[in-house]
């Protein structure tokens, strides 16, 4: 079957050498490469076409398009019945296109194929921020897990039959086209070997900025109200109220601190120490310092975002996604 690998990129600059070095590198080539720049002004479309004498390249310029109508438009423009989906800022496995493609070969049933990507951390705050916020593969359930778009593979009928991305959705777009392909489908045949190596945020502010806008998007689209309302009442109800009994009551009140630690922090912490093995001391400390820090202005990002993306939802009535 003829495969086709899509990617939306703006503004990447160099960086993008990262993907596309890692698209030459393939072991099973894609049939193309369709990728849509967003409108870029960092000289990122003359880089991708520095590759085309390597890659069967399809360059599209569609400025303003957001990640969805981007995405929708590489599809569209892609003559494969498989399609492929990859991120700038990524940077792929050799096998990665092989092993997705390899589910479709081994059962031709199969409609849609999940990926997996890791922590590519390249500073001490980076292996944090991996530990933090991106799962081990031993943790992931094949029959519930909703795959990123750096890495999944469907087949064009079903992407078709799903509506495509949400175009109205700028953030988490992803997650609603694999709901939707799921309640369609069934779960994605899971292929834990195609990996893509994604760095985390280089930096506190960039990650705020991104939980901020992924708490957004689940605003807008309606997505976790249940996990959303457990996080305002851990921060602005259960803490204070024992930080108050421990002050006016009894300072025992504060060992209730200990419990919701250690579930917040268990699984960042045995991730981190896995990565931490054979790293000199002050790793480990400067590590393990950074973790909390990470964990909770991801959690004031997304207690910020949410409201706003619901405002939004309220105001603008978007399509109801959940109907097929």
């Amino acid at each position: 079957m003829r495969v086709s690998v899509i990617a939306t990129v703006l503004n990447e600059g160099e960086s993008i050498r990262r993907l596309m070095d890692s698209l030459v590198a393939q072991s099973r080539q894609p049939d193309e490469v369709v990728i849509v720049d967003g409108g870029s002004t960092d000289g990122t479309p003359e880089v991708i076409g520095e590759y085309a004498d390597r890659l069967p390249l399809k360059l599209l310029i569609r400025p303003g398009a957001n990640i969805s109508q981007g995405r929708n438009y590489a599809v569209s423009e892609a003559t494969g019945e498989i399609i492929a989906s990859t991120d700038a800022g990524v940077r792929l496995d050799p096998d990665w296109l092989r092993n997705l493609v390899r589910r479709f070969d081994e059962k031709p049933e199969t409609k849609m194929v999940a990926g997996f990507f890791v922590a590519d951390p390249q500073t001490t705050f980076e292996m944090a921020m991996g530990a933090t916020v991106l799962p081990h593969v031993d943790e992931i359930n094949p029959a519930t897990f909703l795959p990123s778009s750096r890495s999944v593979a469907f087949k064009r009928d079903a992407f078709l039959a799903a509506g495509g991305y949400p175009e109205w959705l700028d953030y988490c777009e992803d997650l609603i086209l694999d709901f939707r392909l799921k309640w369609l489908f069934g779960p994605f045949a899971w292929a834990p070997d195609a990996l893509v190596y994604f760095r985390p945020r280089e930096t506190l502010g960039a990650f705020f900025k991104q939980y901020y806008r992924y708490a957004r998007g689940d605003g807008k689209a309606g997505l976790w109200w249940r996990r959303h309302l457990i996080r305002y009442l851990t921060y602005l109800v259960a803490t204070p109220l024992i930080l108050a009994a421990a002050v006016i009551s009894n300072p025992i009140w504060a060992l209730l601190f200990i419990p919701g630690a250690a579930y917040m922090f268990w699984l960042p912490y045995k991730r981190l120490f896995r990565m931490l093995r054979g790293k000199p001391g002050r790793v480990w400390a400067e590590a393990i310092a950074w973790v909390p820090v990470i964990r909770v202005t991801g959690d004031i990002a997304k207690m910020i975002g949410y409201p706003i993306g619901l405002v939004w939802r309220l105001r603008n009535k978007p399509p109801n996604w959940r109907k097929l």
